[in-house]
């Protein structure tokens, strides 16, 4: 009867230890204006919420979106992801989680994700979203383009963001946390007015509060 018990013990033992590890691996599924769950391969816009209070959207039409642009003459390539006004919804992204990346799976918050642009470019570069070097001039981190999907490791930390729940709606973060010996610095995503006049996404300490909306 001891040795029947005992591995039923340890069967039942380690049923709840998946249980717990599989509830705490599922984190909130994030879901777009209408109510429907994000799903990887679908294209999403991401828009900024309509009370976003921020001097530099006190004219908010409802036609900001994010769009890949040059935010200078002299630069080519890679592109800079920007907020602009008057593109409609600006253009098309995908996301794609680092656990769960096939087709249709679910888009869920706290989760490590590339971020791409759908459309084509004649840039030879990528459309997926990365942390850029350090600007000295501006002393920021700007978000760019030119990353890889997947391939998680220390070569490609600066390429995963992560959706996070924020005021009734959601925020980008730049917060890798798949490798646990790579240092990092956590900070939101926020908007970066330059002396051009191009609003440039960026870390920052001011979050950009922003919904997704189907494609």
């Amino acid at each position: 009867m001891k040795i029947t018990l005992i591995p039923l013990l340890l069967l039942s033992v380690l049923g709840i230890k998946s249980l717990l590890e599989g509830a705490y691996d599922s984190p909130h599924q994030v879901v777009d204006t209408s109510g429907n769950i994000l799903r990887v391969g679908a294209n999403y816009y991401i828009i900024p919420n309509p009370t976003t209070k921020c001097s530099i959207f006190s004219n908010y039409k409802g036609n900001n979106g994010l769009v890949l642009a040059k935010v200078a003459a002299n630069k080519t390539f890679p592109l800079d992801v920007l907020v602009v006004e008057g593109q409609q919804l600006g253009q098309p992204l995908t996301f794609t989680p680092i656990h769960d990346q096939k087709k249709g799976a679910p888009v869920r918050v706290s989760t490590d994700l590339n971020i791409e642009f759908s459309m084509q470019t004649s840039c030879s570069q990528s459309n997926v979203w990365k942390i850029d070097h350090f600007d000295r001039a501006t002393r920021k981190w700007f978000v760019t383009t030119g990353g890889v999907v997947g391939h998680p490791s220390w070569r490609t930390i600066s390429n995963w963001f992560k959706i996070e729940k924020y005021d009734g709606d959601y925020k980008l973060v730049s917060c890798p946390t798949f490798c646990a010996y790579c240092k990092v610095q956590c900070r939101d995503i926020g908007v970066y007015e330059d002396q051009n006049g191009n609003k440039r996404l960026a870390l920052t300490d001011a979050p950009y509060k922003v919904r997704f909306q189907k494609a």
